[in-house]
């Protein structure tokens, strides 16, 4: 079986085999096409390893989901490279709450290194009063968001806090923020 392309498989019957448990249908999809979506799946998380872990997960679906192939919507083929562009974007989109940021500079900031910034501040200065009464967590996203210009996906990620919350936690300061200078 081995040097067969995509051209040599039936897909959409391989794919019904596979919904049947037929193992050597699997391996005939694989060799046929793991090549071409390694490829696919490069493109789009431009990391090997992250590619690698693409296709693997892809096939395990393509297993795992093989019953719910429905030829009338496509062809199999078209199926495969939907399940491993989506799982290949699916990585990408958990990834980019991380892997981006210098961890000395987060860490130095969410460790309050950045605490000093504000006693460099004049004590009645405005901007220092009202800093300092937003709560910690808020106050190291504000931050690391204005003030270092990490992402709020970083700052999610490495806080290790859904998205959604960085993203409040950074309005609600700035609304803070405006309000007491005001």
């Amino acid at each position: 079986m081995s040097g067969m392309t995509g051209r040599d498989v039936d897909h959409s019957a391989a794919i019904r085999a596979c919904a049947a448990g037929d193992e050597v249908s699997l391996r005939a999809l694989y060799e046929a096409e793991a090549a071409t979506m390694l490829g696919v799946a490069l493109r789009i998380v431009r990391r090997r390893d992250l590619a690698e872990e693409a296709v693997h997960d892809a096939f395990l679906q393509i297993w795992r989901k093989a019953h719910q192939f429905d030829a009338k919507l496509g062809s199999g083929r078209t199926w495969m490279f939907a399940i491993v562009r989506n799982r290949a974007l699916n990585i990408v989109r958990d990834r980019s709450r991380e892997d981006l940021v210098d961890d000395e500079t987060f860490e130095a900031v969410a460790g309050g290194e950045h605490d000093d910034m504000l006693l460099r501040m004049p004590e009645r200065d405005a901007l220092r009063l009202c800093l300092e009464r937003l709560e910690k967590p808020r106050r190291t996203s504000l931050i690391l968001a204005y003030v270092e210009g990490f992402s709020h996906g970083e700052i999610a990620g490495r806080l290790g806090v859904p998205l959604g919350t960085v993203k409040a936690w950074i309005r609600r300061s700035l609304i803070a923020l405006k309000e007491c200078m005001a």
